[in-house]
């Protein structure tokens, strides 16, 4: 490509200027090759700054989303996720690129606008036996259903030891320590 040069914008340059210039710009160059290179992770790619942290728990907003080897439409899809709702965990960021694990270990890369902040959970993916839903957040207190493995819930808030979950019409409180999509101690 071909550079127009600074005097056909009407600037002109002599002597200790352009010295100075060069200066200017060679230090920026540094400046932005240093800050790139800290910025580096272990896999090569650029961690993004942004107000939200990582790793944290999303929910798939699409009803349809490719979830692909890489950071980009070029990437093969691996896996096509067909349920809007499901709890990921995104734990790598690419531009609008999320990378993202479900609860049996599943990950890759899905585009992020297809992802939603609202929180949901599965009850103990991990789990043979049913989950109980109590009536309220103690361990006494009354057993309004038992949640099968796997079930997906909506999460309306959590204390760190309790989150208050939907089902339906059904509510109630499941042991934090029961649920994939909410870390041990979370408070939301």
């Amino acid at each position: 490509m071909r550079m127009k040069s600074r005097a056909a914008f009407g600037f002109r340059m002599v002597g200790g200027e352009i010295r100075h210039h060069l200066y200017v710009a060679l230090a920026r160059f540094i400046l932005v090759t240093a800050s790139l290179a800290a910025s580096a992770t272990t896999t090569g790619l650029r961690a993004e700054a942004g107000a939200l942290p990582l790793p944290r728990f999303v929910s798939l907003k699409a009803s349809s989303a490719n979830l692909r080897v890489g950071p980009g439409v070029g990437y093969d899809i691996e896996w096509v996720f067909t349920r809007p709702g499901i709890p990921l965990e995104i734990y790598q960021q690419y531009g609008n690129w999320r990378r993202v694990r479900d609860w049996d270990g599943t990950s890759g890369w899905i585009y992020g606008p297809l992802l939603s902040g609202r929180r949901t959970g599965i009850v103990a993916p991990w789990a043979k036996d049913d989950v109980a839903l109590c009536k309220k957040p103690t361990i006494d207190s009354p057993i309004t259903a038992l949640l099968q493995p796997r079930v997906r819930v909506e999460l309306t808030r959590c204390d760190g030891q309790w989150c208050a979950v939907e089902l339906g019409p059904m509510s109630g409180f499941v042991r934090q320590i029961g649920l994939w999509g909410v870390y041990p101690g979370e408070v939301l």
